[in-house]
């Protein structure tokens, strides 16, 4: 069997917080800038791959799915305007700790919501398949999407029928 749509979400997250770990833990500046540039790449693709795949599918089938995703939206905006800032610092920075210790701050509190009701309702309005489906749509579209925060980028979808979605 295929992952589930949680499941690909839910790896994504723990590989960030590992990222994160890995930042706050070392004291050597060339591999912080090494986690920190994998850590951006994979915040940054993450997020818009839940703005292109798995907001639309809230809205589209749960109660109350449209103001969950808004929510999500407005919470994604606040980390991508974080992730620009400490994007562009470097680990001598006084700040560069502060700020990723700030960013994680609220990109924690939005991964567990996410997780621990966002995602289950979210499973609950689909079959196997097309949670598999959907998690398949969130690997594709991660790769291609851009690898930095933009925090000005839209959030949504505006050619949904060109994906499948």
């Amino acid at each position: 069997m295929a992952p589930r749509i949680s499941e690909v979400i839910k790896t994504d997250h723990r590989e960030i917080e590992s990222y994160y770990d890995k930042i706050i833990n070392s004291s050597n500046q060339d591999e912080q800038t090494r986690f920190q540039n994998l850590f951006t790449w994979e915040l940054a693709r993450h997020s818009i791959g839940e703005e292109l795949v798995v907001y639309p599918v809230f809205e589209k089938l749960l109660s109350g799915g449209v103001e969950m995703a808004n929510k999500d939206r407005k919470e994604h905006l606040r980390v991508k305007e974080q992730l620009k800032a400490f994007q562009n610092m470097k680990p001598s920075d006084t700040e560069f700790i502060p700020t990723i210790k700030e960013l994680m701050v609220t990109l924690s509190q939005h991964i567990k919501e996410e997780e621990n009701d966002d995602l289950p309702k979210l499973e609950a309005a689909l079959s196997q398949e097309d949670s598999e489906g959907y998690a398949k749509s969130f690997g594709r579209t991660k790769m291609f999407v851009p690898s930095r925060s933009h925090p000005s980028a839209p959030d949504k979808p505006p050619l949904r029928q060109w994906w499948g979605f």
